[in-house]
């Protein structure tokens, strides 16, 4: 009898932890996708609430790595226009941290630049998920590698003189 209820806590207790990832999954991509969308509709408020005070957006240019106040400062702009970028999630991964505090994801994005991969840290404070850390790529298929090198190679030697100098 007690090996029976011992087998009974154990499969309850995984069902409810199955419940609890399920359910912060839903939080994650609820959060994510209304944070794309406040984007797309300029909602400067709602997008820049959705990210942590200490948060970093590192964006595809190899200048542009952000704390929260200097993003809002270039993005403001954009948002003041009515129209700032349109992210349409196509697939997404969510994965957490072991104590359920922290959690990281990978998305491809359908964007203005066709695909992009966006990766991110995010962290539950006072009980709701907040982006920590987010990155922006513009993906590259292989076959394309070296044309894209040429493009931007006179650009990007330019900066890395610049930042070896430092």
């Amino acid at each position: 009898m007690k090996k029976l209820i011992f087998l009974l806590a154990i499969v309850l207790s995984s069902c409810s932890s199955t419940k609890d990832i399920t359910s912060e999954k839903n939080s994650i991509n609820q959060l994510l996708d209304n944070w794309h969308e406040a984007a797309a509709n300029a909602n400067f408020d709602d997008y820049f609430d959705a990210m942590a005070e200490e948060s970093i957006f590192i964006g595809t240019d190899a200048t542009e790595n952000w704390n929260k106040t200097d993003f809002m400062a270039f993005a403001k702009p954009y948002f003041d226009k009515g129209k700032a970028w349109h992210f349409t999630p196509l697939e997404r991964n969510i994965y957490f941290s072991k104590d359920g505090k922290t959690a990281w994801f990978d998305e491809l994005l359908n964007t203005q630049m066709k695909i992009c991969r966006g990766s991110g840290t995010l962290e539950k404070i006072n009980n709701k998920w907040k982006i920590k850390h987010y990155v922006l790529s513009m993906t590259i298929p292989n076959e394309t590698t070296n044309e894209i090198i040429k493009i931007k190679a006179p650009i990007e030697d330019a900066l890395i003189k610049k930042l070896q100098m430092k």
